[in-house]
């Protein structure tokens, strides 16, 4: 006996019809190998699909996805599924029965692909407001600590990176998270959270990030109660560390020097205790950069030597390039020009070197833009003493822009500050004049404090210009960005 009516569209089954669907709906099945069907407002009302959503498990919602009735008698294959999501049937297996996923990107994405309305949903899509019924408290907390910005959207996806942390037991709300026993897949959601943080921290600047990432970083320091695994210590005390040195680097970038040093500090012993010499040497990185952002270079340049003589061993070319290329920006600020040259040409020469397979992950930022935006700073500053360098600056200024991706918007836009002084010091005061002014847009719908310090710091480079109209206007806006609110 068959069931007398089609699950899919109701309609009459004839008596030998052993399929489960009707003619029509078998036709309408054919473009499934592609393409995820349009299923009816109904479908989510599924209790399996209910309860996989309640319980904030992707994973688990696919495969309710998969069992519907609404398919027919037999389940779709997780190789059809696992081909619209664009993994492989083995992967698709490990997140249906695996830890939660984390990766906002991937839960948007595949959200969207499978027609979830938003109301269903513990994450905001792109372009559709989270439902407030359904925002978590750690959420709602957060985002209204913070109070009105100028990217609401930006808020929307820090919403959404906080839900997932929450759902993955790393965050609480306004109660403090209980201490428990951590397991590898703890470890896994952490770091990777950590990668969405900074992914918005590239993107947005740190104003708007520092709060989260700071209680996120707290909250995972007071989760621990020390019963894991031997075994686990190292990976979870590094994992610990890393998450206060992204705390202190967006304290850094919001202006929020005390707690940037707080941070660092903090993160700079979990790395010590973890014996995870590279990651020490990342963190002495960082506090380099705020000395530098500081104008201690002095203290900077002391700080990269030994973070580099400590290294030892431990030193991977990217290391290298890294501490080296930070190094030459210090001696260039200090007066040492020839040195300096020499220090990015060993920089340039470790940078060839290096294989991203046997580097650490936390040293992924550094690209071919970071390198040359050092050169960039560096000929500035022998600009700044002799003008026949300023040409280079202006060369090295626009190949450093060139050299950062899409998702790197601070970085390309602090090294467009950087080109315009370049443009002032070469007397090409009408194309600075517009890179500044584009500048000024884009520092509009950015949170970094460090970018406005950068932008109003320009006064220096245009003194022999200020008499033109166009720069004369320039200075007006500066003045007024400079007496505006962080």
């Amino acid at each position: 006996m068959t069931h007398a009516n089609c699950p899919r569209c109701g309609g009459r089954l004839a008596r030998d019809n052993d399929s489960g669907r009707c003619a029509p709906c078998q036709a309408a099945e054919r473009d499934r190998l592609s393409t995820p069907p349009v299923v009816p407002a109904g479908f989510w009302e599924h209790e399996p699909v209910r309860q996989a959503l309640a319980e904030r498990h992707l994973g688990r919602v696919i495969r309710a996805y998969r069992c519907h009735p609404y398919h027919g008698r037999i389940a779709l294959p997780q190789t059809v599924v696992a081909g619209w999501l664009g993994i492989t049937q083995a992967q698709l297996s490990r997140v249906e029965n695996g830890p939660p996923l984390v990766h906002l990107d991937r839960l948007t994405h595949w959200a969207q692909l499978l027609g979830m309305p938003a109301s269903c949903l513990w994450i905001a899509l792109p372009g559709q407001p989270q439902r407030s019924a359904k925002k978590p408290a750690s959420a709602r907390a957060s985002t209204d600590a913070q109070g009105a910005g100028p990217d609401e959207g930006r808020r929307a996806l820090l919403a959404g990176i906080a839900a997932v942390a929450a759902g993955a037991g790393l965050l609480g709300g306004s109660e403090l998270v209980q201490p428990r026993r951590i397991g590898t897949a703890d470890i896994a959601r952490l770091n990777a959270v950590l990668e969405l943080y900074r992914s918005v921290d590239r993107e947005s600047g740190g104003g708007l990030l520092y709060r989260e990432v700071a209680r996120f970083a707290e909250s995972v320091y007071r989760m621990l109660d020390w019963s894991h695994p031997a075994g686990l210590t190292p990976p979870l005390i590094a994992a610990v560390a890393t998450a206060r040195q992204l705390a202190g680097w967006t304290a850094l970038d919001a202006g929020r020097h005390h707690d940037a040093q707080r941070h660092f500090v903090a993160g700079e012993r979990a790395a010590l205790t973890a014996e995870n010499a590279p990651l020490v040497a990342m963190i002495r990185y960082a506090q380099a950069k705020q000395l530098q952002h500081l104008r201690h270079n002095r203290d900077a340049l002391a700080t990269l030597q030994l973070t580099y003589a400590q290294l030892g061993s431990h030193a991977t070319p990217a290391a290298k390039a890294l501490l080296w290329g930070a190094e030459a920006a210090s001696v260039a600020a200090l007066g040492d020009h020839q040195t300096a040259v020499r220090t990015l040409g060993k920089a340039s020469d470790q940078f060839e070197r290096i294989n991203r397979e046997r580097e650490p992950v936390w040293l992924g930022f550094y690209d071919r833009g970071e390198l040359l935006a050092q050169y960039g700073r560096v000929y500035r500053d022998m600009a700044r003493r002799d003008r026949k360098h300023a040409s280079e600056a202006v060369r090295w200024g626009r190949d450093s822009i060139a050299a950062f991706g899409a998702a790197n918007v601070r970085s390309t836009v602090l090294n467009e500050v950087g080109l315009c002084s370049a443009l002032f010091l070469a007397d090409e005061p009408e194309q600075a004049v517009a890179i500044g002014n584009r500048v000024l847009e884009k520092c509009q719908v950015m949170s970094s404090k460090r970018v406005i310090d950068r932008v109003i710091n320009l006064r220096r480079d245009f003194a022999r210009h200020r008499k033109l109209p166009e720069v004369a206007a320039f200075d007006r806006l500066l003045t007024a960005r400079a007496a505006a609110p962080a």
